[in-house]
């Protein structure tokens, strides 16, 4: 299959604007982010053709340089192809605004090149075939990006930052290298498609599931080792937007791409559906209690993840593909604007007064939110959807329902009140449109989402009940904050529960050594 060489051009294009920029490192220089620019874009462009061929020619793997299972190979698939044209469309938006942005640094050329071959990798990654070029490239993505994240070298921040970083890399290779290795014992083959298709319930699978999802979740920044992504801000913006929208998406591909064998341990799978709801409820607490920006975004992508990582808990693959999608998107553009907002809501002189809701407010919110899932369920999206499915709208109808508190406030204006009502609306009918839409896509390349046994129906009532309260308490916390308490638990979730102050001390103060 000799189409498949062409997604083989995105990365190639940008390694070799990343060569020729490491031949020109230093301010300003010449033709080189002009270049690397053009390179980005040309890799996306690849990727689009990439995906058309998938559409044309169906799905397949090619070896294209190899021996005995080892070497270079393209899996062309719906998940590969989503995350071909992801990647780089998100990686020539970031290099574009670098180009601005980096504009009269010292080391401008090495840092356009450290980008460029950052998402070489991460193309590499999500297009291998094989499960060595996964974990080389999956090695190589990591030490790209501790490149970047010391491109401030004098920073004692940042080098806290990278070496934490560091080891947490280290540790989810670790894991991912035993992964490979039970793997290839338990189905004797190295290439994915026919590993995936072999792969049985026996120990060794559900050994490799385990460090699976060890490892995704170490590169997801989950609790409790997420601290290094809030401690990254040293790094130039665009490091953050390439992180964050990108980088950062690795764990949840890493599940979706093994989501046969993931299937296979649902022991490993509820654990994925405990820690990744705790950590999303845990991060979407402590973002609300950030004052800076940026820090307040990396707490957004540590629950995004987490929520994320829940959702390939419950075997929910196509919609994890398409949150990471849709967050990929968002964050992106949240980070690259950041500075912008800063300066919009410094520029105004007087903010007008704030709705607060009351408990009736709340509660009707919630009801009339509900109701508003339950009726665009029954009449386009409850048919053929699974419970886990169904159950993650719920969640979600959670966060509308927040919304609408603050519309139904008495003193919210009117046109704020019918705009969220038609906010909800939209929300619901998107829910069940883009849920379609990515199990359309991925039909054939992901498995079907299995009927809830009696532990995942537990775990679905769990989670339930534990949005259901952080949403109402979210809701309703303009009523309590005055409470002695609600001080207290503001500092403490301000410090992110201390999690990442142990995990300093448990590295043996080592952090704090480098500061000083």
């Amino acid at each position: 299959m000799a189409y498949l060489f062409f997604p083989l051009l995105s990365p190639l294009v940008l390694l070799v604007a990343a060569f020729y920029a490491a031949r020109h490192p230093g301010k300003r220089p010449r033709r080189v982010p002009a270049l690397t620019e053009a390179a980005a874009f040309a890799a996306f462009a690849m990727s689009a053709v990439a995906a058309t061929l998938l559409v044309v020619k169906g799905s397949g793997t090619s070896a294209l340089i190899g021996f005995f299972g080892v070497g270079l190979s393209v899996r062309l698939d719906a998940v590969s192809a989503v995350m071909l044209v992801l990647v780089s469309f998100i990686g020539w938006i970031v290099l574009r605004y670098s180009r601005t942005y980096m504009d009269g640094e010292d080391r401008q050329g090495a840092f356009t090149g450290w980008m460029s071959a950052t998402l070489a990798a991460v193309l590499l990654l999500v297009m291998s075939g094989n499960l060595f070029q996964l974990f080389a490239a999956w090695t190589l993505t990591s030490l790209s990006l501790n490149r970047l994240l010391l491109f401030y070298p004098e920073r004692a921040t940042a080098q806290r930052a990278a070496r934490k970083k560091a080891i947490v890399a280290r540790l989810s290779e670790g894991a991912l290298a035993g992964a490979v290795i039970l793997l290839i014992a338990a189905t004797g083959t190295t290439d994915i498609e026919t590993l995936l298709a072999s792969a049985e319930a026996d120990w060794l699978t559900m050994g490799a599931a385990l460090l699976l999802a060890l490892s995704a979740v170490l590169a997801s920044a989950q609790f409790p080792i997420h601290g290094w992504l809030t401690e990254v801000m040293e790094a130039p913006t665009p490091v953050s937007a390439l992180l964050h929208a990108g980088v950062i998406n690795a764990g949840g591909f890493l599940l979706i791409r093994f989501a046969d064998v993931m299937l296979l341990a649902p022991g490993v799978m509820a654990l994925l559906v405990m820690l990744g709801g705790f950590t999303a409820l845990f991060g979407g607490l402590v973002m609300l209690t950030q004052p800076a920006v940026k820090t307040s975004l990396a707490w957004s992508t540590i629950a995004q993840m987490a929520f994320m990582i829940m959702q390939c808990g419950l075997a929910l693959f196509p919609l994890a593909l398409l949150h990471i999608v849709a967050h990929s998107l968002y964050k992106a553009h949240a980070f690259l604007s950041s500075g912008e907002a800063v300066r919009n809501v410094a520029a105004i002189a007087r903010p007008g007064p704030i709705a607060v809701p009351s408990a009736r407010n709340v509660v009707q919110a919630f009801v009339i939110a509900i109701a508003i899932y339950g009726l665009v369920g029954t009449v386009i999206g409850f048919d053929g959807k699974s419970v886990q499915a169904i159950a993650l709208g719920v969640i979600l109808i959670f966060g509308v329902a927040y919304l609408l508190a603050q519309g139904f406030a008495d003193a919210a204006p009117r046109a704020l009140t019918q705009r969220i009502v038609v906010y909800a609306l939209v929300t619901s009918v998107s829910y069940f449109a883009l849920q379609v839409i990515a199990q359309s896509l991925t039909a054939g390349s992901l498995p079907p989402t299995p009927n809830p046994g009696p532990l995942e129906w537990a775990l679905i009532l769990l989670a339930l009940i534990s949005f259901g309260v952080v949403a109402v308490a979210q809701a309703t916390f303009p009523l309590w904050a005055s409470h002695p308490a609600a001080t207290g638990l503001r500092v403490h979730l301000t410090n992110g529960l201390y999690a990442n102050a142990i995990f300093d001390k448990l590295l043996d103060g080592w952090s704090k050594r480098s500061a000083a």
